[in-house]
């Protein structure tokens, strides 16, 4: 279900003396007392609601209100639909990598970045390795360099007890 992020007040939630009024059809019809605007939104079987209440004096529009507030909700239906969540793809590596492994996974990380997506790369480092962490942080430093055309870092390379990570996101 989906909820309109500003109810508006509609006919007795109204609290002015006197609004300026905008028709049913956009037409302005001047300042009037709240009274006449509710009559005349009641003799066209519409609601009258308050648009803009920190003028003066308040702004208030003859309108069908059910039928504004399913439009409001299609439109951030639709709005939601057109949103693509970025995903985090993470690759995983280990401080001594072979040229052909690190070819391998710098072309997956291309396409995971050219389709949008952030991506983490983490070097595991086991045993001793960890002493070595110089290591990981070139090789992390390598794959920038080999994505610096269509990537940014997010996050520098960071040690976190046994692994490294960079985040790399698309270029704007």
């Amino acid at each position: 279900m989906f909820f309109i992020k500003q109810e508006l007040p509609i006919n007795g939630q109204i609290r002015a003396k006197e609004v300026q009024l905008i028709g049913d059809n956009g037409e302005k019809l001047g300042v009037l007392s709240l009274r006449e605007a509710q009559e005349l939104a009641e003799e066209k079987k519409l609601d009258l609601v308050l648009v803009a209440p920190h003028v003066n004096p308040p702004v208030c529009k003859i309108m069908n209100y059910g039928k504004y507030k399913f439009e409001q909700a299609k439109k951030e239906k639709e709005a939601k639909k057109k949103q693509k969540v970025a995903e985090v793809k993470e690759i995983r590596i280990t401080p001594n990598i072979e040229e052909h492994d690190f070819r391998f996974k710098a072309k997956n990380a291309r396409k995971f970045i050219e389709e949008g997506n952030k991506l983490k790369i983490t070097v595991k480092f086991r045993g001793r390795e960890v002493n070595n962490s110089k290591l990981g942080e070139d090789v992390l430093n390598r794959f920038f360099e080999d994505l610096s055309d269509i990537a940014n870092v997010d996050k520098q390379p960071k040690l976190e007890g046994r692994n490294m990570f960079i985040m790399l996101s698309k270029k704007a």
